[in-house]
């Protein structure tokens, strides 16, 4: 099969918006980063709690953690990343 520009952009344009769907419009705070806490202490928090981390990332306005939660369910989280309350989307 010949990909074609007239069949890659649909595609591209397709996957991008998914994406963007997937998180939605999450805001988590509206404090600069140089007051946010170090992932590493949420990170500490959540396996206290019985959390099993697979991956976290900063987005621009939150923590996004991708774990199982303490009943064994894998979830992606958002946390504001200066309260390390959990945001739902």
């Amino acid at each position: 099969m010949r990909l074609t520009i007239a069949k890659l952009v649909p595609l591209v344009l397709a996957c991008a918006v998914s994406s963007a769907w997937a998180h939605g419009d999450v805001k988590c705070t509206t404090k600069p980063k140089s007051e946010w806490r170090p992932h590493t202490e949420l990170e500490a928090k959540l396996v206290k709690e019985g959390w099993i981390i697979r991956r976290m990332e900063a987005t621009t306005t939150c923590y996004e953690v991708y774990a199982k939660d303490p009943k064994g369910k894998r979830i992606e989280a958002f946390f504001n990343p200066v309260t390390f309350e959990r945001v739902e989307e």
